[in-house]
């Protein structure tokens, strides 16, 4: 067993069993808040390099739901956080009072924002190389003294053995603390669970967390936010992709964690 892998032996038996979750659909979501997911980032960050962790929304839930391979992946990793809104609420419902519903671009501002403190690298992984070099610009310009380790845009096909060996020796020689991964849910998190314990750093996937920091795309007033209608923001900016997707996710969520109570 290499270092990476005692490393994440370590964190599911004491980082793991600390994290108060709520299962819906199946998938176990962690009933927290963004104040605790902090402090136990900052308190664990070490012993997360080499695992992940998910940002999970109604779509994923339902998806992790019609597929079980694609729940394990959910459930794999450290935690799967609920970055939609109808997640938190039903948790609160079912007693988990505190918890919070935590974006993904919210935590990675949280995360950039005390970065040059806490001495924290980061690299990013997936999108475009136009989209990464926005990022980058961005990030620089609102957090002077933010360290990047390095971006990478991969091809969008399956890599071979040979490049997905050289991506890893990259990653790991930039010795970064973070590796947010930007390939989009259910990819995004299959790669990171296909990479645990291959990759130095603790990698979140963060979907269209790049396409905002880039400008690509805006985020939703914070009043819609807050009453759980950034969906029909994102909705409005992407109707043709997003349409039969919320559809029949949102449909089905509302009839199986809501109605029936899974």
């Amino acid at each position: 067993m290499n270092e990476i892998s005692k490393k994440i032996k370590y964190a599911r038996l004491v980082e793991k069993s600390l994290i108060p979750t709520c299962r819906i659909m199946g998938v176990n979501i962690a009933a927290i808040n963004m104040d605790w997911l902090l402090e136990f980032t900052n308190k664990n960050v070490n012993n997360l390099s080499g695992d992940y962790m998910c940002v999970a929304n109604v779509h994923t839930t339902v998806v992790a739901f019609e597929d079980k391979d694609y729940c394990a992946v959910q459930n794999g990793g450290i935690m799967a956080i609920p970055d939609g809104g109808p997640l938190s609420t039903i948790g609160r419902r079912r007693g988990h009072k505190q918890m919070e519903r935590i974006t993904g671009p919210s935590y990675m501002d949280e995360v950039f924002k005390i970065s040059p403190n806490k001495g924290y690298r980061h690299y990013f992984y997936g999108s475009t190389e136009e989209t990464l070099e926005n990022l980058s610009n961005k990030l620089v310009e609102k957090y002077p003294c933010i360290k990047i380790a390095g971006m990478y845009s991969p091809p969008f096909r399956t890599l071979t053995n040979v490049e997905d060996e050289d991506i890893i020796m990259r990653i790991n020689e930039a010795e970064a603390n973070f590796v947010w991964v930007g390939l989009g849910a259910p990819k995004q998190e299959k790669w990171m669970a296909a990479h645990q314990g291959l990759i130095k750093g603790f990698m979140v996937g963060v979907g269209a967390g790049f396409d905002y920091y880039a400008g690509n795309i805006e985020r939703a007033p914070e009043w819609m936010q807050k009453m759980n209608l950034e969906w029909v923001y994102r909705l409005l900016q992407d109707p043709k992709r997003l349409f039969n997707r919320y559809l029949h996710t949102n449909t089905k969520f509302m009839w199986e964690a809501m109605f029936r109570g899974r």
